[in-house]
C-alpha cells in the first residue's frame, strides 16, 4: 500500500471511529436517556438538552478559529486531532456514572465530550486537502462520510446487545470503540511537513485570525457560502440532537426500537454519502446540495405530519439519504472554494460557522417544545432553516469561487 493510500485509509477510518458518538451519544440514546431518565420532567429534559448542545457549540465556537490557526502554522494538526479525539474518548467513558437526577453532571459531561468531539473535526476536515486532487475530493470526502455511517452502524449493533445488559454502559462501550478505532488513523495518517515553525503560536493565531477576518472578504462566493452552511447546518443539528427524542416523546419508541431506527438510516446514510460523492463530481456542489436540501424540506414536513412510528421509520429512511448526503458536499464545497495556503485556517472558519449556527438551532426547538408543550411544532421550525439556506446558496457562483481560490 503506498502512502497516498495509507493516509487515506488513515482519514476514514477516523469517521468510522467518531461516528459512534454523535449517533449514540449525541442522537440515539444519551439524549434520550438524559431526557427521560435522569431529568424526566416532560419538556424540561428537551430544553435542558438544546442548552447542553448549545453550550458545547458555543465553546466549539470560540476555539476553533484559534485551534485551526494554531495548526495551520505549527504544522501539528494530528496532534491536536489526537488530543480533542481522546479528550472525548475519555468523558463519554465517564458518562457511566450519570444517574437518575445528575442533571448537572450529566450536561458537563456532555458538553466537554461534545466539545472534543467537535474540535477534532477541525484538524480531521482539514487532512482532507492534502490527500486528494481536484478530481478525488468528491469522492474521498463522500467514501468518508459513508464508512462513518458503516462506523455508526456498528456502534448501533454492539449497543443493541449491550443495552440487554445496562443501558450507562452504552456510555463506555461507545467511548472505548471511539478510541480503539481512532489508533488506525494516528498509525496511518501522515502529515506533511513544511513551513517554519514559531515558539509563540497563540500570538501567530492571534494574528492570522485578525488577517483572515481581513482578507475573508476578498472571497465573496465563500462568504456567501458561510452564510448559507451557518443556517443550513442548524437545521441539521437540531434534526440530529431530537430526532430521537421526538421519536420517543411523540411515539413513544423504546430505546431498542430508536436503535433499530437509526439502524435504518445508518445504511441509507452509506449510500447518501457514497452516491453523492459521485453526484458532486459529475453536477457540481451546488446543484448537489440543493438536491438534498429539498429532500430535508420533504423529511420535515413529513415528521409533522407522521401518525405513528412506523411511517416514523420511513421517515428515518429518507432523512438518512438526506444526512449522508449534505455532510459530505458542504465540506467539499468548502476545500474547492477554499485557497490552499489558508486550508487549515479556514476550516477552522468553517468550523466556526457550523459550531456558531448550532448555538442557535437547539435553543429554538428546546424552547418551543418546552413552550407549546409539543414538539410537533418545533420541528415543523425546522423548515425555515433548509428553505432560507437553500435559496442563499443559489446566489453563490461556484465556478468563479474556484477561480478566486486558485488564483489566490
Amino acid at each position: 500500500m503506498t502512502q497516498d493510500k495509507k493516509n487515506i485509509f488513515g482519514w476514514i477510518m477516523y469517521d468510522f471511529a467518531n461516528s459512534s458518538f454523535t449517533t449514540i451519544i449525541v442522537t440515539v440514546i444519551y439524549s434520550v436517556y438524559f431526557k427521560n431518565v435522569v431529568v424526566g420532567a416532560g419538556e424540561k429534559g428537551t430544553k435542558l438538552w438544546g442548552i447542553a448542545v448549545s453550550i458545547s457549540m458555543l465553546l466549539v465556537a470560540i476555539g476553533s478559529p484559534i485551534f485551526g490557526a494554531v495548526a495551520d502554522y505549527s504544522h501539528t494538526k494530528k496532534k491536536f486531532l489526537a488530543g480533542f479525539c481522546y479528550l472525548s474518548v475519555v468523558f463519554t467513558v465517564l458518562m457511566y456514572f450519570v444517574k437518575p437526577g445528575d442533571v448537572a453532571i450529566g450536561m458537563i459531561l456532555f458538553i466537554i465530550a461534545n466539545f472534543g468531539f467537535n474540535s477534532s473535526n477541525v484538524f480531521y476536515n482539514a487532512f482532507l486537502p492534502e490527500i486528494s486532487t481536484n478530481k478525488t475530493i468528491g469522492k474521498i470526502s463522500g467514501f468518508g462520510w459513508a464508512f462513518g455511517y458503516v462506523g455508526g452502524l456498528v456502534s448501533l449493533i454492539i449497543s443493541l446487545f449491550v443495552l440487554k445488559i445496562n443501558i450507562r454502559l452504552v456510555f463506555p462501550v461507545v467511548g472505548l470503540f471511539y478510541g480503539l478505532f481512532a489508533l488506525i488513523t494516528f498509525y496511518f495518517l501522515k502529515e506533511k511537513e513544511h513551513g517554519q515553525r514559531s515558539d509563540n503560536y497563540f500570538l501567530t493565531a492571534y494574528k492570522r485570525i485578525k488577517y483572515s477576518y481581513q482578507n475573508i472578504m476578498q472571497f465573496k462566493e465563500l462568504l456567501k457560502f458561510f452564510i448559507s452552511y451557518f443556517i443550513i447546518n442548524d437545521g441539521i443539528v437540531i434534526v440530529i440532537s431530537f430526532a430521537s427524542i421526538y421519536g420517543a416523546t411523540m411515539f413513544q419508541m423504546s430505546s431498542k426500537e430508536l436503535i433499530w431506527y437509526f439502524i435504518i438510516a445508518q445504511i441509507t446514510s452509506i449510500f447518501g454519502a457514497a452516491i453523492f460523492g459521485f453526484i458532486f463530481d459529475k453536477i457540481g456542489g451546488k446543484l448537489s446540495l440543493s438536491i438534498t436540501l429539498l429532500i430535508w424540506i420533504g423529511v420535515v414536513i413529513l415528521a409533522f405530519f407522521c401518525p405513528n412510528k412506523e411511517f416514523y421509520y420511513f421517515v428515518g429512511l429518507v432523512a438518512g439519504i438526506a444526512i449522508g448526503s449534505s455532510q459530505s458536499i458542504t465540506r467539499t464545497i468548502l476545500a474547492t472554494l477554499t485557497p490552499t495556503s489558508k486550508m487549515t485556517e479556514f476550516f477552522g472558519f468553517y468550523s466556526f460557522t457550523g459550531k456558531f449556527s448550532s448555538i442557535f438551532g437547539p435553543l429554538i426547538y428546546g424552547y418551543i417544545a418546552y413552550l407549546t408543550g409539543s414538539q410537533r411544532w418545533a420541528i415543523l421550525a425546522v423548515i425555515l432553516f433548509f428553505v432560507t439556506g437553500a435559496i442563499i446558496l443559489q446566489t453563490v457562483d461556484m465556478e468563479k469561487g474556484i477561480k478566486t481560490a486558485k488564483s489566490f
